[in-house]
């Protein structure tokens, strides 16, 4: 994502009920400062009647946690009798309300089923990168920049999204899209500085890499190393990891590479 821009407060909300930009702190005084648009869990402040795509990846995200919810988009009485389960059983407020606090609960709370602690070989067979537990194994024959991404990359697969993370320090409790795809290239010298997803545009060199392909517009960035997309938009399907198998759209992106990869 660019943290200058705004396309995140552009989603919408797919009808009915508040739409993105209603409510998006209404009621709520915690302290958060919250994007806005309904992209992703933790944007705005959900609660009962509101429709989004970040509904999905709540209901989505109730059910690996063991709080069995039909994934409507429409936040109903189900979703929020599972919140409000889900916020006693974390000693939250039981209100079915979720503030950013309570959705970073819930991402923490599936991601431990999924241990980053997981002990990987150093590599796969030659060719493409695996995933282990969400974590990612570079192929034997992959150049040490590479291998380098990967583990970077590992150290923050199940770090949550967080709006403008990653851009302030490399060290952060969470990351955005772009702040996710710098800190990765970082860990093996590829960028000196955090770049968001506008500067990312003009990174490196023009078009695929044959390791790193990174793909960027103004309102977000994710990449593929060694095969596999290194990608935020991922979480609400892996159980919180950033690596994925699955492929995506690449329309309306630019590509670029870092020189010689």
């Amino acid at each position: 994502m660019s943290v200058t821009g705004t396309a995140l407060a552009a989603g919408s909300s797919g009808g009915g009920g508040l739409s993105s930009s209603d409510g998006v702190t209404a009621g709520v005084s915690d302290g958060h400062q919250y994007a806005g648009g309904s992209q992703h869990m933790g944007d705005r402040v959900l609660r009962s009647g509101m429709r989004g795509h970040d509904v999905r990846v709540l209901q989505d995200f109730l059910t690996r946690a063991g709080y069995s919810t039909p994934v409507t988009g429409l936040f109903g009485s189900t979703t929020k009798k599972n919140v409000t389960s889900f916020q006693r059983a974390h000693h939250l407020a039981g209100n079915g309300v979720v503030t950013w606090a309570v959705s970073q609960a819930l991402r923490a709370s599936v991601a431990a089923s999924v241990s980053p602690q997981t002990t990987l070989p150093a590599s796969g067979p030659p060719g493409k990168a695996t995933v282990s537990h969400g974590l990612a194994i570079p192929p034997a024959n992959a150049p040490a920049a590479i291998k380098a991404v990967i583990a970077a990359g590992n150290r923050i697969a199940f770090k949550p999204y967080i709006y403008g993370g990653g851009h302030g320090s490399w060290s952060d409790s969470g990351y955005d899209c772009s702040g996710s795809v710098s800190y990765a290239l970082h860990g093996a010298g590829l960028i000196s500085s955090p770049e968001d997803s506008t500067s990312l545009e003009s990174y490196g060199s023009s078009g695929r890499g044959q390791w790193i392909s990174i793909w960027a517009n103004s309102g977000h960035a994710y990449m593929y190393v060694a095969g596999l997309r290194f990608d935020t938009s991922a979480q609400s399907s892996t159980g919180g990891s950033r690596w994925t198998v699955a492929g995506r759209s690449n329309s309306g992106f630019v590509v670029r590479h870092p020189r010689g990869l």
